[in-house]
C-alpha cells in the first residue's frame, strides 16, 4: 500500500502533486535542486519534509517530475536508498527516452519496481506558484509499466482514482508518444505560431473564446517544450505535415475562390469533430 511518497521537482506538477498528497493525508518528502524553490514548496505545503538519503528509505513511491532528460540522474541519487518493492515513477511528458533509462536502472537496481507516468493536466504557467490542489482533477492518468507487475499496476490505479483523477491508460511508451505528439505537443506549435501574427497585437475587442482557446497554450517554458518536441521529433514532424497538407487545402480554395470547396472542406472537419465527440 502507498502511504509514503517522495517527489524530485517541485514545480508546477510535482508542487501541485505534493499538495494534493499532503491534503489527503500522505506522508510527502519533498527534493528540488533550488533551495528557494524547496522553501516555497513548504510554505505552500507540497511536502512536509526533505527528500534526503535517510528519507528515501521510507518511500513507497516516487515520483521525478522534471525534464525527460534529467530523469536518469534524479532517479540514481536516490534509487541506492529505495527498500526492496518501491516503485519508481515519474511525471515527464515523454515516455521513450524515460522508459530507456528505467530500463538501464533496472538492471543495475533490480529491487525497485518501474512504472513510467504521465498525468494529463498542465497550465500555461510554470512554477510552484502556480501549483493548484485541484490541478488533476478529472485527469487521465497514463501509465507505462516497465516491470512486469499486474498487482502494482492495479494498486497504482486505486491510488491515482483515489486521488481524483478521471481514469488511467495503460500504454506503451511508443504510444504515449505518438499520441501526445498530437493531443499536446503539435498544440502547443499551434497556438505558438499562431499568436505570431501582427494581428494579435491588436486584437483588443474584437476577440473571444475562439482567440483565447487557440492562444492559450501559446504561453509556454521554451527551454522544456523544445527539448520535449525534439525528444519526440519523428511523431511530432509527422503530425506537422500531415496538419500543413490540410491547411494548404483551404488556403488554395481560398485562392482559387472555391467557396464549394471551402465548405466541403469545413463539413468535414465539422462531421469529424461530432464524430470523435459523441465516443
Amino acid at each position: 500500500m502507498i502511504k509514503k511518497i517522495g517527489i524530485v521537482g517541485l514545480g508546477l506538477m510535482g508542487a501541485s502533486f505534493g499538495r494534493l498528497l499532503v491534503q489527503r493525508g500522505y506522508t510527502v518528502y519533498g527534493a528540488d535542486r533550488d533551495p528557494a524553490v524547496m522553501t516555497r514548496a513548504l510554505m505552500a505545503k507540497a511536502y512536509g519534509e526533505p527528500l534526503t538519503e535517510e528519507t528515501a528509505k521510507e518511500v513507497d513511491l516516487l515520483i521525478v517530475a522534471i525534464f525527460p532528460r534529467d530523469f536518469k540522474a534524479a532517479a540514481e541519487t536516490y534509487l541506492p536508498f529505495l527498500k526492496k518493492g518501491a516503485i519508481l515513477s515519474d511525471f515527464c511528458g515523454n515516455k521513450r527516452i524515460v522508459v530507456r533509462a528505467m530500463k538501464e536502472l533496472k538492471e543495475k537496481y533490480p529491487s525497485a519496481i518501474y512504472c513510467g507516468g504521465h498525468p494529463m493536466a498542465g497550465r500555461e504557467y510554470s512554477g510552484v506558484e502556480h501549483s493548484s490542489v485541484r490541478l488533476f482533477e478529472n485527469a487521465s492518468m497514463i501509465l507505462v509499466p516497465v516491470t512486469e507487475d499486474l498487482f502494482i499496476l492495479s494498486e497504482l490505479k486505486k491510488f491515482y482514482l483515489s486521488l481524483g483523477f478521471g481514469e488511467v491508460v495503460i500504454t506503451t511508451p511508443e504510444k504515449h508518444d505518438e499520441m501526445i505528439a498530437y493531443t499536446s505537443q503539435l498544440c502547443h506549435v499551434v497556438s505558438n505560431a499562431f499568436i505570431k501574427s501582427e494581428t494579435a497585437k491588436r486584437h483588443g475587442g474584437y476577440s473571444a473564446g475562439s482567440y483565447k482557446d487557440l492562444t492559450r497554450v501559446a504561453r509556454l517554458n521554451p527551454a522544456m517544450w523544445s527539448e520535449l518536441m525534439e525528444d519526440n521529433r519523428d511523431y511530432l514532424k509527422a503530425e506537422l505535415d500531415l496538419l500543413i497538407g490540410n491547411l494548404e487545402k483551404y488556403r488554395d480554395a481560398l485562392a482559387s475562390g472555391d467557396e464549394a470547396e471551402l465548405r466541403a472542406l469545413l463539413a468535414e472537419g465539422d462531421k469529424i469533430k461530432r464524430e470523435i465527440d459523441k465516443r
